[in-house]
């Protein structure tokens, strides 16, 4: 999800700088190296397309097929996953290419696209208007041009067959993906969540003014990728003191506990989660202190990335760079000047010294 650095704006650089100077102690000539980056070579079956999609849905609905729009980056090690793990399983291969018509996007790139409703964008405007935050993401569209399934980041296997079959049978007619997901469960929601020392605990009102951000986590159980959350993510210290800056509460997403809403409505865990449109668990949904969503994890990431996340949250970083790509490839630059090696696929030698994990705050 995150290329290899670039060069992004002086405001951006002099944020950073202002922001994360002080707790770093660096090694003086002695640029850190980064990795995990991962060039990926995309399928010959994925569609050649002139870029306009109110033609390409069309002759996708033509086919009986629906039109998928997919977001990558060079170097993105999550859009090779999804290239190299879920692209070379037979029954997801054959499956996107019966079903689905899928487009590559370069989130940076300068290529013309006439967009559906007619506006024209380069590759780069679109996934800015998009809010495109992550690669991969993944647009699915009906035949009517609406939006009907978004994959916000990497999800396994398994997770992206449950979302083919959804968009391919036209799920969306019965409910939403939530709605999907949650019939498939079956009894998960009565087996124990992780629980982590910072959570508060219940009653849970959202709507207390604390001056922090707020985290909801929405998981349920029987749940691999929140077991990955908890045991390879929260459990590193560079993260996990992130996590702890926030206000944190746990919700099982097919639970019927109460809750007070940011904005002071009374209504369940379910209720809450599913007018959110959280589609999986874990999904990290991050308010603002004044209760506004501000971003959400919901895919498989990393321990580098995880920690970015929850750092643009709780820096504030948002209110001056709206690109959280942007805002990650200069803390990226920053941290290789202070002599800091980073791996952006590492789970615990994410940032790290002389081979050694370095807590930065």
């Amino acid at each position: 999800m995150l290329a290899r650095p670039r060069l992004f704006t002086c405001c951006a650089a002099i944020l950073l700088a202002l922001l994360l100077s002080g707790p770093i102690h660096a090694k003086e000539n002695n640029q850190g190296t980064f990795m995990g980056a991962m060039d990926t070579t995309h399928p010959t079956w994925f569609k050649e397309s002139f870029l306009d999609f109110e033609e390409d849905i069309a002759q996708a609905a033509a086919e009986g097929k629906r039109l998928v729009l997919y977001f990558w980056q060079t170097g993105c090690p999550y859009c090779n996953a999804l290239v190299e793990h879920n692209f070379t399983q037979r029954d997801i291969t054959q499956t996107m290419r019966e079903d689905f018509d899928l487009v590559a996007i370069n989130m940076w790139g300068d290529r013309e696209i006439v967009q559906v409703g007619g506006r024209e964008f380069s590759e780069k405007t679109l996934a800015g208007a998009l809010k495109v935050q992550y690669t991969p993401t993944l647009l699915f569209f009906d035949e009517t041009r609406k939006v009907i399934l978004r994959l916000n980041g990497y999800y396994p296997p398994d997770d992206f067959r449950k979302a083919l079959a959804y968009a391919g049978n036209q799920g969306e007619k019965r409910g939403t993906f939530a709605d999907y997901l949650a019939n498939q469960a079956g009894s998960s929601a009565d087996t124990a969540l992780h629980t982590e020392e910072f959570f508060e605990a219940p009653p849970y009102d959202l709507s207390l003014q604390s001056g922090r951000a707020l985290a909801v986590y929405f998981e349920q159980g029987q749940c691999r990728e929140c077991d990955t959350l908890h045991q390879q993510l929260l459990s590193q210290p560079i993260v996990r003191t992130q996590a702890k800056k926030m206000r944190a509460v746990q919700l099982d997403i097919l639970s019927d506990t109460l809750l007070i809403t940011p904005d002071g409505r009374k209504l369940s865990a379910r209720a809450f989660a599913h007018e959110l449109n959280v589609q999986f668990a874990p999904t990290v949904v991050f308010f603002n202190a004044k209760g506004v969503e501000v971003m959400r994890l919901d895919g498989a990431f990393r321990t580098f990335h995880t920690q970015g996340i929850m750092r643009y949250i709780n820096d504030r970083a948002y209110e001056h760079e709206p690109s959280f790509q942007r805002y990650l490839g200069a803390y990226v630059e920053h941290l290789q000047e202070q002599g800091f090696d980073v791996d952006i696929w590492s789970y615990d030698q994410s940032v790290s010294r002389n081979g050694q994990p370095v807590l930065i705050d």
